[in-house]
C-alpha cells in the first residue's frame, strides 16, 4: 500500500502564519510523525513529498504521486482566515464521480481526526485544488486548524496534540486500507536490524540516532556464538518482502539496515 503524505507549502513558500508558527514547518513536523507511527504498518510504504524545508511545486508533487503509483494522495496543511474562525475540515475534488471510493475515505479520515484532536468540527468540503485534482488516486487535503486563532495555534504548539493529530491521520489510513500492526519482534520471522553490538551503550547510542530519524526501534540481548550481543531491532515481519520493502524505505533516510531470519 503505497501512501504519498504531502507536507504543504515549503521553502519559499511558507503558507499561512500567526501566532508564532509558520504552516510549512507545522505540516512537515505532521508528516514526520504520521511517516513514523506508519513504520508499525508492514504493508504501508510512505513516501513525503518533502523532508525538509524545501519549494516544491504543485504539479511536482502530484507527478511524483503519479510516478510513483500511490494508493492515496494525503495532503496536509494549516488554515487561516481572519484570527477568529477555528477548527477541522478537508477536502476532495469537487468533480468525483458519486460512487467515487475518495468519498468514503474522506468520510473515514473526518471521523478519526474531527474526533481525536479536540477542536471545532466544519465539516467534509469540496474544492477545485490542484493536488486533489491532478492525483491519479484518492486525494485528500487536511487543514489541521487556524494558525491564526489563538486557541488553536496554542495546541499547535505542542507536542502531544501533533503527535494526537498524527495519529488519528494514521488510524484513518488503517481504516481504510485495512492495515495490521507488525507482529512483536518476539514473533516475527524476519527481523530488521539496525545493528548488533558488544557494548549496550553502542545499541542504546543506535536506538536513539534512530529516535532523532523518527524511526522506532528495540534492543534486545542476544547470544551469538556464545557471546552476549545487544541488536536493534527496528521490526520484525511474516515475510521477506514485506521485511525487504521496509528495509528500502529506510536506506532513504541514510540508515544502513539487514534482514536476519528467525528460525
Amino acid at each position: 500500500m503505497k501512501i504519498y503524505l504531502d507536507a504543504g507549502h515549503g521553502g519559499s513558500d511558507p503558507g499561512a502564519a500567526g501566532n508564532g508558527l509558520q504552516e510549512k514547518e507545522v505540516v512537515l513536523d505532521l508528516a514526520i510523525r504520521i511517516r513514523r507511527l506508519l513504520y508499525n504498518y508492514p504493508q504501508a510504504t510512505v513516501k513525503l513529498s518533502r523532508t525538509t524545508d524545501v519549494t516544491k511545486s504543485l504539479r511536482a508533487r502530484t507527478n511524483e504521486a503519479n510516478s510513483w503509483g500511490a494508493d492515496i494522495f494525503l495532503s496536509l496543511h494549516c488554515n487561516a482566515f481572519n484570527g477568529r474562525a477555528r477548527g477541522y475540515e478537508d477536502f476532495v475534488y469537487n468533480k468525483l464521480p458519486r460512487g467515487a471510493a475518495t468519498r468514503s475515505y474522506q468520510v473515514t479520515l473526518h471521523e478519526k481526526v474531527r474526533r481525536a484532536i479536540g477542536i471545532p468540527n466544519r465539516g467534509m468540503k469540496q474544492a477545485n485544488f490542484h493536488v486533489l485534482r491532478e492525483s491519479n488516486m484518492p486525494a485528500i487535503l487536511t487543514e489541521n486548524g487556524f494558525i491564526d486563532h489563538p486557541e488553536d495555534a496554542k495546541l499547535m504548539k505542542q507536542t502531544a496534540w501533533r503527535e494526537k493529530v498524527a495519529a488519528a491521520h494514521v488510524d484513518g489510513l488503517v481504516e481504510i486500507f485495512k492495515l495490521k500492526k507488525a507482529v512483536s519482534p518476539s514473533k516475527g520471522r524476519y527481523q530488521l536490524i539496525a545493528g548488533s553490538f558488544a557494548k549496550q551503550s553502542n545499541a542504546k547510542a543506535r536506538q536513539v540516532l534512530l529516535t532523532t530519524r523518527q524511526i522506532p526501534a528495540t534492543v534486545k540481548q542476544v547470544s551469538v556464538n556464545g557471546k552476549t550481543m545487544h541488536r536493534v531491532i527496528i521490526g520484525a515481519y511474516s515475510s521477506r518482502i514485506i521485511a525487504e520493502n521496509k528495509r528500502k524505505q529506510i536506506l532513504q533516510l541514510g540508515i544502513e539496515t539487514f534482514i536476519l531470519r528467525d528460525n
